[in-house]
Order: C-alpha cells, then sequence, then structure tokens
C-alpha cells in the first residue's frame, strides 16, 4: 500500500483512473473510503487521489488530533501534492474536507486549479452543532448501521477515532477561531461552494454561502433543493456533473 510520510508518521493514499488530477478530501471522522461507493464515476474521468488524515482510516494513528484540526490537515494535503510534484490540481472537498480545501488553496494557490467546497459550515464552528455533538455521537456509537460504517472506514479502533474527531469538533469551537488562518476574501482559486437545503447540520447553507460570497464575490455558489449531508454524496450525479462543468470552465 503507498504512504508517504508526514511528521512522525505514515499518510495512507491511493489513485484511481486516469487524466487531469483530482484530489478528493474526506470529512470528519471518516476517511477515504468514503469516496468508494462514487469513485468510478470519478475514475472514469479524472486521476483520483485519495488519503487519509493521520489517526484515520489506514494512516498511523496520533495520540490526540491537533485543536487547529482542518489547517493541519491542509499541511497534510500539501504535503501529498508535493510527495507527488503535483501542481494545479482540482480539488473536491466534502464537509470538513471542504474546510482542509479552503486552507489548502488559501495558503497553497499555486497547488489548486479548481477547488469545490462542499457542505460546510463557513467559517467557524455551527454552535447548534457542537452544542450537541458528544450526545449526538454517543447515541450513533450504539446504533449497529453507525457502527458497522465507522469500522469500515476506520477498523477495530474506529471508536476512539470517532471520540477524538468529537473532542477536537468542541476544543476548536472554545478557541471561537476561523477554520481559516487567511480571510476567505484573499481566495483567488475559482472555487464553487455547494450545499443543500436540507442538510441536517445546517439547514440554512445558502445564507452562509451568500455571506462568504459578499467578503469574496469570485465565489460560485450551488444550492441542491433536496438531500442530506453531504450533498455531494446525496446528490451524487448531478453533483458529479455540476462540478465537472465547474473544473472545465463551464460555469
Amino acid at each position: 500500500m503507498p504512504f508517504y510520510k508526514f511528521e512522525n508518521g505514515k499518510v495512507f493514499y491511493e489513485i484511481f483512473g486516469e487524466g487531469e488530477p483530482l484530489l478528493l478530501i474526506h470529512g470528519n471522522s471518516v476517511s477515504s473510503r468514503m469516496f468508494h461507493p462514487i469513485i468510478k464515476l470519478y475514475a472514469d474521468n479524472y486521476k483520483v487521489i485519495l488519503f487519509d488524515f493521520p489517526g484515520h482510516g489506514k494512516s498511523s494513528r496520533l495520540e490526540k488530533f491537533e485543536t487547529d484540526f482542518w489547517y493541519y490537515n491542509s499541511k497534510v494535503s500539501n504535503a501529498l501534492l508535493e510527495e507527488l510534484n503535483l501542481k494545479n490540481v482540482n480539488v473536491i472537498g466534502t464537509s470538513g474536507g471542504a474546510l482542509v480545501g479552503i486552507n489548502l488553496a488559501l495558503e497553497h494557490p499555486d497547488k489548486v486549479k479548481f477547488l469545490v467546497a462542499d457542505s460546510f459550515e463557513g467559517e467557524s464552528s455551527l454552535e447548534t452543532f457542537v452544542k450537541t455533538i458528544r450526545e449526538d455521537r454517543e447515541r450513533d456509537k450504539k446504533i449497529e448501521e453507525a457502527q458497522f460504517f465507522w469500522k469500515d472506514m476506520h477498523g477495530t479502533d474506529w471508536e476512539k477515532v470517532v471520540d477524538m474527531d468529537t473532542n477536537v469538533n468542541i476544543e476548536f469551537a472554545k478557541t471561537g477561531n476561523s477554520f481559516f488562518h487567511k480571510s476567505i476574501s484573499e481566495l483567488d482559486v475559482p472555487t464553487l461552494l455547494t450545499g443543500s437545503l436540507e442538510d441536517e447540520y445546517c439547514n440554512h447553507l445558502d445564507k452562509i454561502f451568500e455571506g462568504l460570497k459578499d467578503k469574496n464575490t469570485a465565489l460560485k455558489i450551488h444550492i441542491f433543493e433536496k438531500g442530506n449531508h453531504p450533498a455531494m454524496f446525496s446528490n451524487h450525479e448531478e453533483f458529479f456533473k455540476i462540478a465537472s462543468e465547474f473544473i472545465a470552465k463551464k460555469m
């Protein structure tokens, strides 16, 4: 299995298909395996690059996650592109992966050609989400379907990974900081924001995205009327079409 070194550990990655490179960035509490059910759709058209955040999936485990989790994993993403000697890569990040993708584009604009940021909460933590995350996760961990899903993502130590993710969401929210180290107004990479009005974690993504567009008028927005979190999966065929058109400069 392919790995690359990052700090004191190894990060797992894999590549599917051929063509223009496309980096897919997974979200919180999961791994790159989340993309496997839809990977053929993308690999038939792109050289798709997947990786697991440190402490997730097949990557080396950590004692705890960095509080500045989404900025930290943008550095992990950049290290992978350095390892593969790639620049001007198309990037799709979903949920927490969208935050990682935006950080990557803000810090290393030469690495990102087009960015699609899907189903994320804006510039800072949502109080409504963080307030109930521990209770929600404890409930979900008792559901057999959720157990199977997380075990498929991470293996037998899935519960520790999920608990560490719960903790980092709470710890980061306490800082009151933005997910990004630079203003969204500095985002020069062509960027499409996507989400669903029915997102169960945030039912007003349209208003959040419009607020971001007020700060950076170059941002493009597409909101799906239907579909749960994340829109990349609940609207996977239409999402692929829209994202591909954006990458092909047809939007």
